[in-house]
């Protein structure tokens, strides 16, 4: 068996180095901007932020589209103009749902600034269904500690979103959504079942392997559907496990803006440029700019 056998689709990320740290960038590219609802994959760090710095990711809008921030290390104080004042730290979610528009800011939390931190997160877009694009914005905070975990093997799994291994997590969901933090030590095991449409593994850190197969880390491998299979390490690695079910209509994306009506991206632009979102309770003296230039959309499928 070839690991062309398991997998439809390798992808190497766009890496942005933002100088305290650098993003590796997996979802969208060309090719493939979607595995289930999500439509955007980030891993964030891991970075090491001397005292007195942090990062400030200012006050910025979305649409029609869930963020998912899930952290590693560090920790980040995420604001929106729901008035949600919420610290997220490690092995907790935060759900945003931007719905009919939403404005968010995050950034390091006092206490972080003033000694040397770490920061280390996986941020994700989820995609929401045609019905339900343009529903009220809401957020939502769960803790690690009710997020449940399934160990054995030599592998510990938290359930970040959806049903794996027979565990639920309380995190909401809007279409059929796997999300899982798998950590390995040296020899685990753990398989991989065929139950989503969509699915997608993403080596974080250290080494993994596909029924015997080695992966590269920081590339996201997008699974052949129907296809099982099972998960090691040689000497310890964490992998994510990603995807759900597979959407019908295409989605378009341009800078915070998912969608599937292009008009709606460029109304959504019109609104920032006259800043006619909401703002932000506490953070509303900055925010991002409108990127220069027409947009030019990706489109999915």
């Amino acid at each position: 068996m070839t690991l062309d056998d398991l997998i439809i689709q390798t992808v190497t990320p766009t890496t942005h180095d933002l100088g305290d740290f650098k993003v590796h960038r997996s979802l969208p590219v060309k090719g493939r901007t979607m595995v289930g609802p999500f439509i955007f994959f980030d891993q964030a760090g891991p970075a090491q932020i001397g005292p007195g710095q942090g990062i400030d990711v200012r006050p910025h809008p979305h649409i029609n589209l869930s963020t998912v921030t899930y952290m590693y290390e560090g920790a980040f104080l995420h604001r929106d103009s729901l008035g949600t004042q919420q610290l997220i730290e490690p092995g907790a979610v935060n759900l945003m749902t931007a719905g009919k528009g939403i404005v968010h800011s995050e950034r390091s939390p006092d206490e972080d600034r003033v000694k040397a931190s770490k920061l280390s997160a996986i941020q994700t877009w989820l995609a929401l269904p045609d019905a339900i694009e343009e529903m009220d914005p809401a957020f939502e905070h769960v803790a690690a500690n009710a997020l449940p975990e399934i160990e054995g093997g030599g592998a510990r799994a938290r359930v970040i979103m959806g049903s794996l291994w027979g565990e639920t997590s309380p995190v909401t969901t809007y279409a059929h959504t796997i999300y899982a933090d798998i950590q390995m030590t040296p020899g685990g095991r753990i398989a991989i079942d065929a139950s989503a449409d969509e699915r997608a593994l993403y080596v974080s850190g250290g080494d993994a392997m596909l029924d015997g197969l080695m992966l590269t880390p920081q590339t996201l491998y997008v699974l052949r559907p129907g296809t099982s299979a099972t998960l090691s390490s040689l000497d310890g690695g964490r992998i994510v496990l990603c995807g759900g079910e597979a959407f019908t209509s295409p989605r378009h994306v341009w800078w915070n803006f998912v969608s599937s009506r292009p008009d709606r991206l460029m109304q959504a632009r019109e609104d920032w440029e006259a800043l006619r979102f909401p703002l932000i309770p506490g953070d509303d003296q900055e925010y991002i700019p409108i990127p220069q230039g027409r947009p030019k959309t990706v489109s999915y499928p």
